[in-house]
């Protein structure tokens, strides 16, 4: 499906993009993470259909579509089927966006390679900015852009998501898909709080670790160590939130949604050694993975 024409990024946005490299040690080092990454998980997933994520999947499993492991092309529908896992998981996310014009200019805090950014545009016919600190994915992200021919309303920029060149007041909705932690949860909600208009949505999908286990579990410190990133707490986040004016509105546990999609992958010629730790966490309560969707007040 076309998607509708909206105002395209002016020669003043392109200025925009020119903002300063990594500010810390830390944030440099994930840059380097970043950069060299290209794991088949994500790469085949997104050669599916030339959406390419960064985060995991939702739902139950169509074993009835992959067929038994004797078929020749089973790993083939498997890997089409983790990709369509990880898809309906942005689906899911965008659906708490709430409502959403052409006009509006959303920010996908965190991009990736930019397959959110283009859902996002494809639904809501909306501006996207996307910001990583990664200039392979944001460089890989804008190719992608000008090959769909949404390259005026969809972009990529190598940006701190910290601070941000959005002006206050100016983003209608604004989301962190698996990548809030990387950062201070404080100052990233406060730059979010920023850049949203009153009446703004904020949406964040997340793995967080489970305050009723007590301390963050041996798994939640293998995926820390896997990652080079710091998991939160579910409370931290909450409490990050109420300090910079965002309102939860929903906080969706998504825990037993996403444990289907690591079972699967466990079995795909895509491991890469973390697997276990995610299904082990889930199982044993010590890691959630959650929605939390809040406005701005």
């Amino acid at each position: 499906m076309d998607s509708p024409v909206t105002t395209e990024l002016t020669a003043t946005d392109a200025a925009s993009a020119l903002i300063p490299g990594p500010a810390t040690p830390y944030q440099g080092d994930i840059a380097r993470y970043w950069n060299a990454e290209a794991r088949p998980v994500n790469l085949r997933l997104g050669d599916v259909d030339g959406l390419y994520h960064h985060h995991y999947g939702i739902g139950a499993v169509d074993h009835a579509s992959l067929g038994g492991p004797e078929d020749s092309e089973y790993e083939k529908k498997l890997v089409a089927e983790l990709h369509r896992l990880e898809s309906a998981q942005a689906e899911v996310l965008l659906d708490h966006l709430g409502p959403i014009t052409a006009e509006d200019t959303l920010v996908d805090a965190g991009c990736g390679r930019g397959g959110s950014s283009v859902m996002a545009h494809q639904r809501f016919g909306c501006k996207v900015e996307g910001v990583t600190l990664s200039t392979t994915q944001a460089d890989f992200g804008n190719n992608r852009a000008r090959e769909l021919g949404i390259d005026g309303h969809v972009r990529a920029q190598v940006c701190n998501m910290l601070d941000t060149p959005f002006e206050k007041g100016s983003v209608a909705a604004s989301w962190n898909n698996e990548s809030s932690m990387y950062v201070d949860l404080d100052d990233l909600m406060a730059e979010h709080s920023r850049f949203l208009k009153v009446g703004g949505r904020y949406v964040t999908i997340t793995g967080c670790w489970n305050p009723k286990y007590g301390q963050p579990s041996k798994w939640v410190s293998q995926i820390n160590a896997h990652f080079e990133c710091n998991i939160h707490s579910r409370r931290e986040y909450l409490k990050a939130m109420a300090d910079n004016r965002l309102v939860p509105q929903a906080v969706i546990d998504l825990t037993p949604d996403t444990l289907p999609y690591w079972e699967l992958r466990a079995t795909s010629s895509l491991v890469t050694g973390i697997e276990e730790a995610f299904i082990e966490s889930y199982k044993d309560g010590s890691f959630q993975y959650v929605l939390i969707a809040a406005d701005r007040v």
